[in-house]
């Protein structure tokens, strides 16, 4: 049976949300779907609505909580005879900024994960994050190619591209991505692959928001029968030299900029660097509390015995604080990084590097190294490459596959909000002669500018991405900016 279409209003005829009224808005959704709906005043908006990030406050006319894919197609339907922008929010993680007006579909109610051990195939729900897929893929001695954090969720992470702890050896997390169940702008619900609707398949591998609401995803899953992983802490004192050790160990200097240089370090090994000021407080763990460290982290999905020999290189950098590198369960891998797992308030920019250097070190340690007074809690530098430069056969809309390295900050003190914007753009231009004319959505997370925007990915991508939103979304009922 072919799917219900909404009959689509001329944009000069349409009425914001507020005048066609917001109780009428929602009284015609709670007619035509089975989830919850809620408005403002009622009880169970603001838990519906909320984020992740706890300092983002969603303030939409209405919140849906989605009970299927029907219920999805029959709000966007809705949306699109009323007017109406409609966002989506699955886990959250995506928030960045408060959402004003029109509908947001709330998706964290789609649940459950399947796995098909004959094709390594896991059929996953676009609410769950990535922590039961993790659990069920396990059970079959496999794994997916996620994201540091097991809460994330899957959809919002991998429609973006994704990079996680097993970048190198895997690359982009997007790559696995077999198929999906899609709800398009004319409120269609499409199965999507390579040979069905290939261009939206294309673009939801990295093109992120505004181009439809996946309800379910295959993901093809990966065998890791063992993990050697976790991060080594340096003192403040000897921020530098590992700081300055682990860029000569990577010895990526000259991987994407032309210099010559070759990238030597094993490429089944991500590493990773943090500087961070761990708070003062009592749920930090004693060793951590109160400290300005530099966490080392390294991911080997290989034998542990290798993992442990590669990983003495990094152990010899400078004299160790504290040493959580391991053989680790492929469950645990969450632990490499050691990510927030409840809600939390934060700030989170990035972007791309085509190499770090010396020099390079310098600036990053002139910002945030001992002694400093920055209003971020992290700065972290990911080495990336490796697996990531190679695209899948049938290609995909991810951004950032010429970068060697990731550069990400994050604030978790509101009261030091209002001075990252300064302190960011004031970075942005001290890093300027390492940074990739082309970065990742996700490491962006919230661009400046449509100009900014359009740096997520290379120039004929971000056209083609454009021609397909306007092709399944073509009277704009998504807000493009605004999703997961």
């Amino acid at each position: 049976m072919e799917p219900k279409q909404s009959k689509s209003i001329p944009s000069s005829e349409r009425q914001p949300s507020h005048a066609t009224g917001l109780s009428s808005l929602a009284a015609a959704i709670r007619a035509r779907v089975k989830g919850a709906v809620y408005e403002p005043a009622d009880a169970g908006f603001a838990g519906e609505a909320a984020a992740f990030n706890t300092s983002v406050v969603h303030e939409t006319d209405v919140v849906v909580a989605a009970a299927s894919a029907d219920d999805v197609a029959e709000t966007v339907r809705i949306a699109r005879e009323s007017g109406v922008k409609v966002s989506v929010q699955a886990t959250g993680h995506g928030a960045i900024a408060p959402l004003e007006g029109g509908i947001l579909i709330s998706t964290r109610a789609l649940q459950g994960v399947s796995v098909d051990p004959a094709t390594r195939v896991a059929t996953i729900a676009g609410g769950s994050p990535f922590a039961p897929v993790v659990a069920a893929a396990a059970e079959h001695g496999l794994a997916p190619i996620g994201g540091s954090s097991t809460t994330v969720g899957v959809v919002g992470y991998l429609v973006g591209g994704g990079l996680g702890p097993l970048a190198r050896s895997h690359g982009f997390s997007s790559d696995y991505i077999e198929g999906m169940t899609v709800v398009t702008g004319t409120g269609e619900v499409l199965d999507v692959d390579a040979d069905r609707h290939a261009d939206l398949f294309w673009a939801l591998r990295g093109g992120k928001s505004g181009l439809g609401i996946v309800t379910s995803l295959r993901l093809r899953l990966a065998e890791l029968p063992a993990l050697y992983g976790g991060s080594i802490y340096f003192d403040e004192p000897n921020i530098e030299q590992a700081l300055r050790g682990w860029i000569d160990w990577t010895s990526a200097s000259g991987a994407a900029d032309g210099s010559g240089a070759a990238d030597t370090s094993d490429p089944l090994m991500t590493t990773s660097i943090a500087i961070i000021k761990f708070p003062p407080l009592d749920v930090i763990p004693a060793p951590l509390r109160g400290r300005r460290l530099l966490a080392l982290r390294v991911a080997y999905p290989g034998d542990v015995k290798e993992g442990e020999r590669l990983t003495g290189a990094l152990r010899a950098l400078a004299p160790i604080h504290l040493d959580g590198a391991r053989a680790l369960p492929p469950t645990e891998i969450a632990k490499v990084h050691n990510d927030p797992a409840q809600p939390t308030p934060s700030w989170v920019r990035g972007l791309m590097m085509t190499h770090v250097d010396q020099d390079f070190a310098s600036v990053f340690l002139r910002n945030f190294g001992a002694g400093t007074d920055s209003p971020f809690i992290a700065a972290e530098v990911r080495h990336v490459a490796g697996a990531t430069r190679q695209d899948v056969a049938e290609g995909s809309a991810v951004g950032g596959r010429g970068a060697a390295f990731t550069l990400g900050l994050v604030g978790a003190n509101p009261a030091l909000f209002e001075k990252m914007p300064a302190a960011f753009a004031q970075l942005t231009e001290d890093v300027r002669p390492w940074t990739a004319a082309e970065t990742n959505i996700n490491f962006m997370v919230r661009p400046t500018s449509p100009a900014h925007y359009a740096t997520a990915w290379p120039g004929d991508t971000f056209a083609r991405l454009a021609e397909v939103r306007r092709r399944y979304d073509p009277d704009g009922v998504f807000n493009p900016n605004a999703g997961y």
